[in-house]
Order: structure tokens, then sequence, then C-alpha cells
């Protein structure tokens, strides 16, 4: 049987150590001038399917990314960790903002089938929305098998095994392949990637495309209200004996007096 084809999703995101800001007028957050990276759970699962290559069980890796331009850098960076070609469906950046995990989940699924995917592997969520929808949704549009939340994976034959963390311990599921797979915090730690392969990253193929060369059309199914930073945490008390902390509850109600 000859190896895998794999299909990674690298969506570009704030990186995740700059301070968040919303925008003055709620509708969203500051981007412009803001410092953007791959998203780490996407990261992960890049290095999951650069590990498959590495033991001969995929024979390729293909990156892609849905979003403005400057999504090439982003794409760069999974071709630099060692994916072959990727894939840039370019949408210009007043129509990104109302992209969703559905439109994203079809392209997947369209550009699985043109290209005979063996394997999808998603973040499990982005740090961005917090959706955790995508990886879900492509597997249905596709009617493939899904695991979801993966912190480590096995091929065996013409499966895959796929232990994923659940609240009560660990949880291993099986799965035929062609299937959907999507990657938790503990399934690897992705590697960095050098100099030299950064320059190498540069001569890869990198497809352009549009939504609509996949039959997707980027009409939101649901609208942002208003983006608001959290409450701010109030400082705390210290109460010298637990009389005190008692008359302090009763005093605001927390407990019957």
């Amino acid at each position: 049987m000859s190896g895998l084809r794999v299909l990674v999703g690298c969506k570009r995101v704030i990186d995740y150590a700059v301070k968040i800001r919303v925008k003055p007028d709620k509708t969203g957050v500051v981007t412009d001038g803001v410092k953007h990276s791959m998203n780490p759970f996407d990261e992960i699962a890049m290095e999951e399917a650069i590990r498959l290559k590495e033991k001969s069980i995929a024979s390729e890796v293909i990156a892609v990314s849905c979003g403005p331009p400057q999504c090439q850098e982003t794409l760069r960076t999974a071709m630099a960790m060692g994916a072959d070609k990727a894939i840039l469906v370019e949408v210009d950046p007043a129509t990104y903002e109302k992209v969703q995990p559905l439109h994203v989940a079809k392209i997947l699924a369209k550009i699985a089938q043109e290209n005979k995917i063996d394997l999808v592997l998603l973040g499990k969520q982005a740090i961005d929305d917090d959706c955790n929808q995508t990886g879900q949704m492509t597997a249905a549009l596709l009617d493939w098998p899904q695991a979801t939340f993966a912190s480590k994976i096995e091929k065996t034959d013409g499966e895959l095994k796929v232990v994923k963390e659940i609240d009560g311990g660990l949880e291993t599921v099986t799965v035929k392949l062609p299937a959907v797979a999507t990657a938790d915090l503990r399934l690897n730690e992705p590697r960095y990637a050098t100099l030299p392969n950064i320059m190498k990253a540069k001569k890869k193929p990198m497809d352009k495309k549009k939504p609509g060369d996949y039959g997707v059309e980027i009409v939101p199914t649901h609208k942002v209200i208003k983006v608001e930073d959290p409450p701010t945490r109030q400082a705390g008390q210290k109460l010298e004996t637990v009389d005190d902390l008692v008359h302090k509850l009763k005093d605001q109600g927390l407990i019957p007096s």
C-alpha cells in the first residue's frame, strides 16, 4: 500500500503571546500591525503529518490556508517545517471577516476530494475564535469518520488508532481511512524551522485559489453583535478569622444570616 496523502489546515491567527485589544467600535479585535503566526494546534497537526512522512507512513503532506495574502507566510512556515506543497485559498481582508468554520470546512472537503487525500489533520480549534467546529464539519461533509482531540495517533492496517483525552481519563478510538483527525496539545512538540529549510521552502510550490474555485460562496450564517473585554477582576480581601469570613459572606447575602 502506498503512503498516505495528508492534508493539513494552517490558520493564520494573532500570535498567542500578543495581548489582544478590542477595537474602539466593539466590532472585533485590533489586527493591524499585530504579530500573527500559525495557530498552535495547527502547528501540532503539521508536526504529526511530518512525523508520519518521516516514518514512511505518509507519502505527501499538503498545507492549506484560507485567508488574506499574508497567509503565504504561514504556509511558507509549514513548508519550512516539512510540508511538500501548499494551497492558499485567498480571501480579501474585508471578506475574510465573514469567513466561518462551515466555509472553511467546505473548502477543505473539496480540496481533499480533488487531491485524493487519505487523512485530513487539523488543530482541534483555533486560538482566535475557539470554535472547535472545522474538523467535525469537514468530516460530516466528506462522510468520513472523525477522531477529534488526538493526544496519540498510530497507523494500523488501513486504520488509525487515536488516543484522546476525556474528562474521565483516556479514550481510544479506531477509525477507517480516509478520515479526519484533530490535534490536541499533548500530541507532540512542534519543531522549529531551520534556516536551510526556510530557504528550501521558498522553492516549494504554492497554488493560489479562490473560494469560488471550490464552489464556495462566503455568506455568513450569523453575525457578531459586539466584542467586549472580559470584566476586570476585582481585588480580593484578606480576612483574619473564620468569623470575619462568615460575617462578610452574610453581609453580601452569599450565605443565609
